[in-house]
């Protein structure tokens, strides 16, 4: 996020990232159980690719004394889903894209906080009275892979502010600011209005920062809308929407960014911008 004298610190995001990972993974019970045959098979594979960096690096023993440190630093601040979302979520990502179809997904991020306001279609995303940013307009279809409407379709709306901010994970911000759950019309078309948000670079005075500035790399994400797009008997889309030109998109530090989810609002004769965007919804399996 960008840095500001009402910055959150990395170990206040991250114990919000953790708390809401906890209390959504609870209510939803998303991990599943794993066999013993599959725990055993990706552990070791783990395990084995630790240990041939070992080898091959020539780890030595202060490298991983500090490297311990670290791993530690990391969990007390509750930063694994920061760092988890930031550097592994896209390969997962990745590797779910390779059986489903639809619109392309992206990763989720540490950012989302279920149960928000219900708002119909057009509708606008709750702010303060005092919003700062240019005022986007983004409205497209929901349709199955066949082109039909899926009337009522959900699209679960979250971004950062017009500085960086995501509310929930920095003081200063209402509660629900720039989030909400859109309801599509009969026709499954659906109007978001907020404003267009900025590039925020993720929390660095913790261990994930201290990581990126040993390594030498910077912290930044480009502009993004988050978005899940579901609808009953049909697979949820998790996705990210980014702008045309903006900073960091061809450099993304969560390495999330694709082609085919870059928006070019346009002015319009209103004042704001516009941009449309349709879904497309699979079949759920």
């Amino acid at each position: 996020m960008t840095t500001t004298e009402h910055s959150p610190t990395a170990a206040g995001s991250g114990a919000s990232a953790s708390q809401v990972f906890r209390a959504t993974h609870s209510a939803t019970g998303t991990a599943g159980e794993a066999s013993a045959e599959r725990v055993d098979d990706v552990a070791r594979a783990l395990l084995r690719a630790a240990h041939e960096v070992i080898r091959t690096k020539n780890v030595s023993y202060p490298e991983f004394q500090a490297a311990k440190q670290w791993l530690m630093d990391v969990g007390e601040t509750g930063e694994w889903p920061l760092f988890l979302d930031v550097f592994a979520e896209h390969v997962v990502e990745e590797v779910a894209a390779r059986t489903q179809g639809g619109t392309a997904g992206s990763i989720q991020g540490p950012y989302y906080i279920p149960g928000q306001r219900r708002l119909d279609s057009p509708a606008t995303l709750p702010t303060r009275p005092d919003e700062q940013g240019d005022p986007l307009v983004l409205s497209g279809q929901v349709t199955d892979l066949d082109g039909k409407p899926v009337a009522g379709a959900e699209l679960d709306v979250w971004q950062a502010d017009s500085t960086g901010y995501y509310s929930g994970f920095a003081p200063d911000i209402p509660e629900g600011n720039l989030r909400a759950v859109v309801v599509a019309d009969d026709e499954g078309r659906f109007e978001i209005n907020t404003v267009q948000p900025a590039p925020y670079q993720i929390p660095t005075d913790g261990p994930t920062g201290k990581l990126i500035a040993a390594a030498g790399w910077h912290a930044w994400r480009p502009a993004h809308l988050h978005l899940f797009v579901q609808a009953p008997g049909h697979r949820r889309i998790t996705t990210q929407l980014y702008f045309a030109g903006g900073d960091w998109l061809d450099s993304d530090v969560a390495e999330a960014t694709k082609p085919e989810l870059v928006l070019d609002p346009q002015p319009g004769d209103d004042g704001r911008l516009h941009s449309s965007y349709d879904f497309v919804l699979e079949p759920a399996s």
